[in-house]
């Protein structure tokens, strides 16, 4: 059956369905989304709670235990972690891959519904959830800046104005605020004046509340009219709480000012954000899933004039980090290099076939494959990534091989005499089975990818699933398009024109070919012994390339990180974030700087670098940073550079990777989380190590005589109330406005909140109305715990950030780890584990040649199939040992490093150096079994009359791949190393392949030969 011939006798026809093919693809590529990575829908879902004032242990033992146990019976998932600071809980929910996280969401708010009453009663809020994707960076980040209006006041037009108005943008998934707090009432006590006045905190907040009320009031009528009725009840200015009567006794009147300092403030104090030298408030906007990240960029910057118009003449609206730039520069050059590698391939088929009739067919099949699989992107939810073109590019070299196939055959039979149409119907037949099982057998290695499992999966799922569409619509055109251009376009040369100075060196070439492997072949024994030396050598070369999750990639944006040493003041850390910051701006590289610091001894920093042709890559400018910031006593800076795929420690973590600790008990963790950071940070392998320093935070732990206490009238719910009011910043009352609402906020005077003794000095009302001191019941004592409390499931958890020493690989890092760790010998108690990028990357070390024997195993099975034979098909894999030492090789004598791409580099080869192989044997067999060649004499010639056509498929598919291999531009640290195992491995198969895919020919030959002699012999054995 001849499947071509309709496509061929029908020309109209068959043109009109390629360019509905590429009509469509045009339609899709317009319509496709812009991103830097395939979107990798992580089903993750944060619980945030709050309660002001509450140590760490309070919040992990109140807060996040209770929250933990309603949450760990929802079904699908995979891992829990919470972390408590001081009046902070934060729990991390991860659900299978495959798990609806729409669904997961509703579960996880009746959870929190459930556990209600378990929780909390001060807390002024139930926990809120929010779906997150922790593999996403923030597309963009703005900044509030003005000289004249204050940090509440700035935050509250960001999160009122401009938030609102970003989310109402398409493609914004999320605003989230930062740098500030929103604009209050502080009303801040004088401990001196209350033990003066004998004044109980819990009577300064009654006063408060009952002074401001917002409730309804209802309305008067008459007749045929009303009245709303209003009142001011409610207080809106710190003016307006001065005059406050706290109580009046024997005409002595006490008002709130006697004893407080009222002012016009944030809730917080402990918060403060910055853009270059400016105090700032930060918006920083993530996408929706699947939103374009160009368009919703450009949308928002669209939005910017008119919100800075909206906005007060002295605030200036600034963009602190833009992404679309460096994306937008990786997506052109990417499409630069799929449109140079088109054009090598029909340079490369133009030499070969030097007719430019003949190479105007390729140049017509090729466009025709790769646009129509823009169509196939779109219709499958795809986007424009660096994966998925870096398919197309690949693609490029592979599906000009159906074209040449069939071009080749066509052109042969015209030579010998038949006119284009004949040559059409029957060259288009002759090589139908060697196009299926070409194609087939490629499509089924790129289809294993799919089974790969969790993050590498959903990473090259949009790359497989695209090449093996450009690779069906390329099929699909060798059986229609291209021979049917043959018969109309392809002519009879009356006089063979004389060959020009490249076809005669061809022919010279072509019989240097047929001699070496007539020489070859009197020695198939050597050919079959380096053939498994090749074997020998792939496994050593795999166990000694250095190797890594993904390469490291230049963003123009490094995250930043500041820690401070245990129980460090906001306002200790403050001056030591600016000293950083302003050595940060001083940097040559370094564009400008963004951050916030948020209570507690951390902060963070955005750092924008120069365009990238202005400087050097970022792993070089962090190394450079690293050495030359001074060191400021007390805290480290942790910088590294900003991933599109960012799989960092807990939380979305400040490093990339991480060694975990687990232990049920908290106290084996405080034991042993020193000497597993000190014997990490004495590895030369490792830098930047990120733990906890110092003996912990400092506590105040009161210890209240019960007896006394009951004697004097007073409860713990009193004592812990009054401690509440005084140190919490607790919010005692809400103004409400028409654009927001505002928190009346209640604390001692910091001034005098800055010694223990403070505690000596504040009074409590007893159950017969007496004002008592603290100190008549209570006494205090100094003690160390930490400042956060971590757990994992049900175990606590410390976890230590690592960066890599300069020209160290990751499987080295986690080698020296290992070895580390099994010196100083972990007790029972204690679990440790790789976390963060060297965690997943430790995972898939386990899996990688798993995966690749079976795509094997699936090649082999298929081949089977298709030829009816155990044997051929092992023929046919002989190929692919030296493939993978040329690509293997490449990366060791480059000093690359073998990561996801590389393996990813590998699967590749296994489709195309069989391809090669291919042409021969389905030549052999064909010889041999319809013309009655003997296996030498049939291997031989298919060898010589396929070797132009395996040359031209060869060097196509080096070429398509060799613009992946252009290094500086925009995005190329991640195709390079694609580029490197194809070239390498494609130039060694090519080499040795076409001489020992002959010998094991014969081998297997003989082979059969021999077990069907034996088996005959037995036969008639039997027989007799």
């Amino acid at each position: 059956m001849n499947l071509s011939a309709p496509f061929i006798r029908r020309p109209v026809a068959t043109m009109l369905l390629s360019v509905a093919i590429v009509l469509a693809g045009i339609l899709g590529f317009r319509l496709l989304p812009v991103a830097p990575l395939p979107d990798m829908d992580f089903p993750v879902i944060t619980v945030q709670a709050s309660l002001p004032g509450a140590s760490p242990q309070v919040m992990a033992a109140t807060v996040a235990t209770p929250l933990e146990r309603a949450l760990g019976s929802i079904a699908g998932i995979t891992q829990m972690s919470s972390r408590s600071s001081q009046g902070s809980t934060r729990v991390m929910i991860q659900f299978d891959l495959d798990r609806d996280i729409n669904a997961a969401a509703r579960e996880v708010q009746a959870a929190i519904n459930a556990a209600r009453e378990l929780l909390p009663s001060g807390m002024r809020s139930m926990p809120t959830y929010r779906k997150v994707n922790p593999t996403q960076s923030p597309i963009m980040v703005l900044a509030l800046t003005s000289d004249v209006l204050g940090r509440g006041e700035l935050y509250d037009l960001a999160e009122s104005i401009v938030g609102q108005k970003l989310l109402q943008v398409q493609g914004v998934g999320d605003v989230q605020v930062g740098g500030a707090s929103l604009p209050a009432v502080r009303v801040e006590l004088e401990p001196r004046l209350l033990e003066h006045y004998g004044v109980a905190l819990d009577e300064v907040r009654d006063a408060i509340a009952s002074a401001n009320q917002q409730r309804p009031k209802g309305q008067v009528e008459q007749g045929s009219r009303h009245w709303q009725i209003q009142a001011n009840d409610q207080l809106y200015q710190a003016a307006d709480y001065a005059p406050l009567i706290i109580r009046e006794r024997d005409g002595a009147i006490l008002r709130l000012s006697d004893v407080a300092r009222i002012s016009d403030d944030v809730e917080n104090r402990y918060n403060n954000g910055f853009f270059n030298d400016q105090s700032a408030v930060l918006l920083v906007i993530n996408r929706q899933a699947n939103a374009n990240i160009i368009a919703t960029i450009d949308d928002i910057k669209a939005e910017l004039p008119g919100l800075q118009a909206v906005l007060p003449a002295a605030v200036q609206l600034q963009v602190a980090m833009d992404r679309s730039p460096v994306i937008t520069a990786t997506l052109h050059e990417a499409e630069r290099s799929l449109l140079i590698a088109t054009a090598l391939v029909i340079v490369v088929v133009l030499l070969f076939l030097g007719h430019w009739r003949a190479a105007v067919i390729p140049a017509f099949a090729v466009p025709v494959s790769l646009i129509g699989s823009f169509s196939v992107m779109y219709l499958l939810g795809f986007s424009l990534n660096n994966l998925s073109l870096m398919a197309l590019i690949i693609a490029t070299g592979l599906v000009v091989d159906d074209a040449i196939v069939v071009l080749e055959n066509i052109a042969r039979h015209i030579r010998l005499g038949l006119k284009p149409m004949q040559a059409a119907l029957l060259g288009a037949k002759e090589v139908g089975f060697t196009l299926l099982s070409m194609n087939l057998s490629l499509v089924v290695v790129f289809v294993s990818i799919l089974f790969m499992g969790g993050i590498v999966e959903r990473l090259f799922r949009e790359f497989s699933i695209t090449l093996t569409a450009a690779i069906l619509i390329s099929l699909l055109v060798s059986v229609t398009l291209t021979p049917m251009m043959c018969a109309r376009w392809l002519r009879v040369e009356e006089q063979q024109p004389a060959p020009n100075a490249l076809q005669r060196w061809g022919a010279r070439v072509l019989a240097a070919y047929r001699r070496s492997l007539m020489w070859t072949l009197n020695y198939q024994r050597w050919m079959l012994l380096g053939l498994l030396l090749t074997l020998a050598a792939n496994v050593w070369l795999f166990m000694a390339v250095p190797k890594t999750f993904m390469p490291q990639q230049d963003t123009g944006q490094l995250r930043g990180h500041i820690r401070g040493d245990d129980g460090l003041s906001y306002h200790t850390m403050r001056p030591k974030m600016e000293q950083y910051r302003q050595a940060l701006l001083k940097d040559k590289d370094v564009q400008s700087v963004a951050g916030f610091i948020s209570g507690g001894s951390n902060a963070f920093l955005i750092v924008r670098l120069n365009p990238v042709a202005e400087r050097a890559d970022a792993q070089a400018v962090v190394n450079r940073l690293r050495n030359q910031i001074p060191k400021i006593p007390g805290s480290r800076l942790f910088l590294s550079p900003e991933q599109d795929l960012w799989l960092g420690g807990r939380e979305g973590g400040n490093t990339q990777h991480e060694y975990v600790l687990l232990a049920s008990e908290l106290e084996d963790l405080r034991e042993w989380q020193p000497k597993v950071r000190d014997a990490l940070r004495a590895l030369p392998e490792l830098t930047d190590i990120d733990s906890r320093e110092g003996r912990g935070a400092q506590q105040l732990t009161l210890d209240i005589d019960r007896a006394q206490a009951a004697r004097l009238g007073v409860d713990m719910a009193t004592v812990t109330a009054l401690l509440n009011n005084a140190f919490s910043q607790r919010q005692v009352s809400t103004i409400y406005e028409t654009l927001n609402q505002y928190s009346v906020v209640l604390e001692i005077d910091p001034e005098f909140a800055g010694s223990p003794k403070v505690l000596e000095q504040i009074m409590v009302i007893g159950s017969d109305g007496e004002r008592i001191p603290l100190s008549a019941f209570t006494r205090w004592e100094a003690s160390l715990q930490n400042d956060s409390v971590q757990h994992d499931g049900q175990f606590a958890v410390e976890s230590i950030g690592f960066a890599l020493a300069e020209g160290v690989s990751l499987d080295q890092a986690s080698a020296a780890i290992e070895q580390a760790m099994a010196r100083i010998a972990l007790p029972t108690e204690v679990q440790g584990k790789l976390g963060g990028t060297a965690g997943f990357f430790s995972q898939s070390q386990n899996s990688q040649g798993y995966m690749l024997l079976i795509a094997i195993v699936i090649v082999y099975l298929v081949l089977g199939v298709l030829y009816e034979s155990y044997v051929h098909p092992l023929t046919i894999l002989s190929t692919l040992p030296s493939a993978g030492v040329g690509a293997l090789l490449a990366i060791q004598l480059t000093g690359g490093q073998f990561s996801l791409i590389s393996l990813l580099g590998l699967f590749l080869l296994i489709g195309i150096v069989k391809k090669n192989a291919i042409l021969m044997i389905d030549f052999a067999l064909h010889l041999q079994r319809d013309d009655g060649k003997a296996p030498r004499e049939a291997i031989v010639l298919a060898a010589v009359q396929r070797f132009r056509p395996i040359m031209m498929t060869t060097l196509a598919a080096i070429l398509g791949a060799l613009p992946l291999l252009i290094g500086g531009a925009e995005g190329s640290e991640t195709r390079q190393p694609l580029g490197l195992a194809i070239v390498g491995g494609l130039l060694l198969s090519q080499l040795l392949t076409l001489y020992s895919t002959p010998a094991v020919y014969l081998f297997f030959d003989r082979l059969g030969r021999r077990f069907e002699r034996r088996k005959g012999l037995a036969e008639s054995a039997t027989a007799d």
